[in-house]
């Protein structure tokens, strides 16, 4: 795959590095740069704040609608102009200016092809994550119930600015997609009903008595509100929709940057992920004949789904699943392959008060007050969890994944500011890390069990199936005949359709179909995403190669990782120039 690389001047730079935590660098004018931006991020994206545990913001939401996405475009001009007076006094300067000029001109190129307006999807709009915030929030104290009350009380507003951003929207001729509609409302609805979430939290035993009054309130107008923008959905915003989430080619490459920090070609792309499918087949092929001689790929899952050793039978055996595979990985990895201080040796395990069928992790508050967690949001219906499929997941969304490393970014607080701690996120490094992680763990013999490992390769099949489907779908690409019976039905030659994708994904992804239904959604409408999990992996091993090229028999993998870590979640392109330096 071709991309924009920056050109600098490698040299192997084998200086034992100093111990996480131990760097007590003084700031520089570009930290000041970079920290004003961060707070005023902070102030423009007040969930943002919670979750990084920075107080004075705890009831507060974005502004949602049009004078809110001016502002954070204003932002970014501003801070654009500020980054070409800025001189750099070491590397970590240059790091930051690098990370910021591609982050901020990645901004300003989405926001003049209006494309960071509000939209609907199914997992990453403000129907989602207006909600998802409160999970986030501390409740040890009256004051913490209070202020979950006060920012639930917030809701109905946030809503109605999330309406006016939906209006800005269609009149720029970015209508949202009528299945995102249809599916967002749903959730809506789910949210507020009586067994829903608001409900729940306004119950909680938990709540001191003083507050509960205030709780019940907040609930109830937040359901109320949630079920208004269910109707607005279903009303206004249906008429006129978009019946096709494709977004075409022009947008699509866009969106890939913005979730890479690295411009490719999709085309390259695309076919790049069609002969990693036909890689990976082979590899499972293989290991299905170790599973059960004669098998297919289906065969063996199938052998696997049925061993009951491999079964969990309720939400709570899942959770305490994962928090003991979790403490596991820790224990086995802390001081023998990975950098792990012991701010950073907690992780929770946590049951979603919610139904969608994600699974996400959310990082420690920036003084590690607030531990990092893994949710688990387990679909309505879904009662059985197969240990082979998942144990790769606990290990993408813990360690040495999600939460090792942005622990490591969150705990390097001496040598880095704020921002690139804290305030920068470029899915292509952070789900690329994870995904890495993955196959990580098998190279250190962590995923030797057959089982566990065909577990590993159907998440890295599931990652490689929908570069394919995503780029294809959204660029209107031909359906790959190079790829055969996998096609599972997909008609070869064709323009993909949804309903190509649901078969190719049903083909080719062991996953529970209510599950599996909320993938497929979530790739039609969050363009450019999905592969960037995959496409990262593949960026974060090249990086790996070059460095092994760079410094011969001196090469050390932990050096590598902990080197790399250090730098924050910064753009593809960034980690390219940053470990070069």
């Amino acid at each position: 795959m071709t991309r924009v690389t920056p050109v600098s001047t490698p040299h192997a730079n084998q200086q034992p590095l100093p111990p996480l935590g131990s760097v007590q660098r003084t700031a520089t004018a570009v930290d000041e740069l970079a920290e004003t931006y961060f707070q005023r991020c902070m102030d423009l994206d007040p969930s943002t704040a919670t979750f990084n545990g920075i107080p004075g913001h705890e009831s507060e939401y974005p502004d949602f609608g049009p004078a809110g996405r001016e502002a954070r475009a204003e932002l970014a001009r501003t801070t654009l102009a500020q980054l070409d007076r800025a001189e750099p006094e070491d590397d970590v300067d240059r790091v930051t200016l690098h990370a910021l000029r591609n982050e901020l001109e990645l901004q300003m190129d989405r926001h003049r092809a209006n494309l960071d307006v509000s939209e609907v999807n199914n997992i990453e709009s403000p129907v989602q994550s207006i909600r998802q915030i409160l999970d986030a929030m501390p409740r040890e104290t009256e004051q913490d119930w209070r202020h979950l009350a006060a920012r639930m009380a917030n809701i109905p507003a946030a809503l109605d600015q999330y309406r006016e951003g939906l209006r800005e929207a269609v009149s720029l001729d970015r209508r949202p997609a009528a299945p995102q509609i249809v599916e967002a409302a749903q959730q809506a609805e789910q949210y507020a009903s009586k067994d829903g979430s608001f409900a729940a939290l306004a119950a909680d035993p938990a709540a001191p008595g003083s507050v509960r009054e205030d709780l019940r309130r907040s609930a109830d107008a937040a359901r109320a509100a949630y079920r208004e923008i269910a109707e607005s959905l279903r009303g206004e915003f249906s008429e006129g929709a978009r019946e096709s989430s494709a977004s075409g080619p022009e947008d699509y490459a866009l969106h890939l940057a913005s979730f890479l920090g690295a411009r490719l070609d999709p085309r390259e792309v695309y076919d790049w992920g069609v002969q990693q499918l036909l890689a990976l087949d082979a590899e499972q092929r293989d290991l299905a004949e170790q599973i059960r001689p004669g098998a297919s790929i289906q065969e063996a899952m199938a052998a696997l789904n049925e061993d009951p050793a491999r079964q969990l039978h309720s939400p709570e055996e899942l959770r305490e699943w994962m928090q003991g595979l979790s403490d596991a990985a820790l224990d086995a990895l802390a001081g023998s392959h990975f950098e792990i201080t012991e701010q950073m040796r907690t992780l929770e395990c946590c049951i979603a008060p919610t139904h969608d069928g994600i699974i996400y992790y959310t990082p420690p508050s920036g003084d590690f007050s607030r531990p990092g967690r893994m949710w688990w949001s387990v679909p309505e219906g879904v009662t059985q969890h197969n240990t082979w499929e998942e144990t790769t997941t606990v290990y993408h969304e813990g360690v040495p994944g999600h939460h090792l490393q942005c622990a490591t970014a969150l705990a390097n607080a001496g040598e880095l500011n704020a921002w690139r701690r804290m305030g920068i996120w470029v899915s292509g490094h952070g789900e690329g890390w994870a995904l890495y992680a993955e196959r990580l763990m098998a190279e250190l013999g962590f995923l030797d069990d057959p089982g566990d490992r065909m577990g590993m390769l159907d998440s890295q099949r599931l990652r490689t199936v929908r570069v394919i489907f995503d780029v294809g779908f959204h660029c209107g690409f031909e359906i790959p005949e190079a790829l055969g019976e996998m096609l599972g039905g997909a008609r070869a030659g064709q323009t993909w359709t949804p309903e190509d994708g649901w078969k190719f994904l049903r083909h080719n992804v062991a996953m529970a179909e209510s599950t599996l239904r909320f993938e497929w959604l979530r790739y039609m409408g969050w363009p450019g995403q999905a592969p960037s999990y995959k496409v990262g992996q593949q960026m974060w091993l090249d990086a790996r190669e070059q460095a092994m090229a760079r410094e011969g028999e001196s090469f050390d993998l932990e050096r590598f990782h902990s080197r790399a870590l250090r730098l924050g979640s910064v753009g593809l392109d960034t980690l390219t120039y940053a470990l070069a330096l």
